[in-house]
């Protein structure tokens, strides 16, 4: 049983109109251009695809695209944009669900590797896509970095979003890596609707050795989708790993 918290249908129905930015063009399009070079004449292979954010529009651009998302209720909200046929999606945890056949590219975007909250469970979610990949194809995860150094002694939060409708701040249990992230979200009625969400975080480095454990070799590790260098100040890392051929 994965350690994932399930969105909820309420959640999944809001979502789209509450990540307008993470929809917009100039955030999309660097993410899109990024992952159809790598996944070539290919086929490629989402974990968490959520309501479709990259996958529909990466389909749209001629990559067959298949997915795999642990809730049903966003799965609901993709299916109402493109159909089965078109975008096959296997309901299931990104660690252990099998999709037939292999990809050239398997891709895991947005902080999602860290809704598996075990050290465990995100090793197996790299064992799950060298499973998937053919020879020669490329695993990608779109990660932030830490924001540790933000932490002075005695503090244990860390804002990331202060606005007129979203107040957001993450609280770090630093023994076990793991972080809340937790919204205050102002409604059209005035009211703040407040919502958390568990998350273990990890280090680059972490990720090269569950990506060595399960046979994969770091290819190469930008900022972000436009391949800027990865840098000490970079605030996240888009990272490739490639199954030897």
């Amino acid at each position: 049983m994965t350690s994932s918290e399930l969105w909820t249908r309420a959640t999944a129905d809001r979502y789209d109109a509450e990540e307008t930015e993470a929809f917009s063009p100039a955030v999309l399009e660097p993410a899109l251009a990024f992952l159809a070079a790598l996944a070539g004449d290919g086929r490629a292979l989402e974990f968490a695809i959520g309501t479709g954010r990259v996958g529909v529009p990466l389909r749209e651009r001629g990559v067959p695209v298949a997915g795999i998302e642990l809730s049903e209720h966003m799965a609901a909200v993709l299916r109402r944009k493109i159909g089965e046929d078109a975008l096959p999606v296997t309901i299931g945890d990104m660690a252990s669900a099998l999709v037939p056949g292999e990809f050239s590219l398997v891709y895991l975007v947005y902080n999602t590797i860290t809704n598996l909250l075990t050290q465990d469970e995100q090793v197996e979610c790299f064992r799950n896509a060298a499973r998937h990949l053919e020879p020669g194809g490329r695993f990608v995860i779109e990660l932030g970095v830490p924001p540790l150094r933000f932490l002075p002694p005695g503090q244990v939060a860390v804002p990331f979003d202060v606005s007129g409708r979203h107040l957001g701040f993450d609280t770090f249990d630093l023994v076990e890596q793991v972080l809340v992230s937790h919204h205050l979200t102002r409604e059209d009625n005035g009211r703040y609707r407040r919502e958390e969400s568990r998350h273990r975080y990890a280090w680059p480095a972490e990720l090269d050795l569950m990506a060595r454990i399960a046979g994969l070799e770091l290819e190469r590790r930008v900022a972000n989708w436009h391949g800027a260098a990865f840098v000490q100040d970079s605030a996240k890392h888009i990272s490739v790993w490639r199954k030897p051929s």
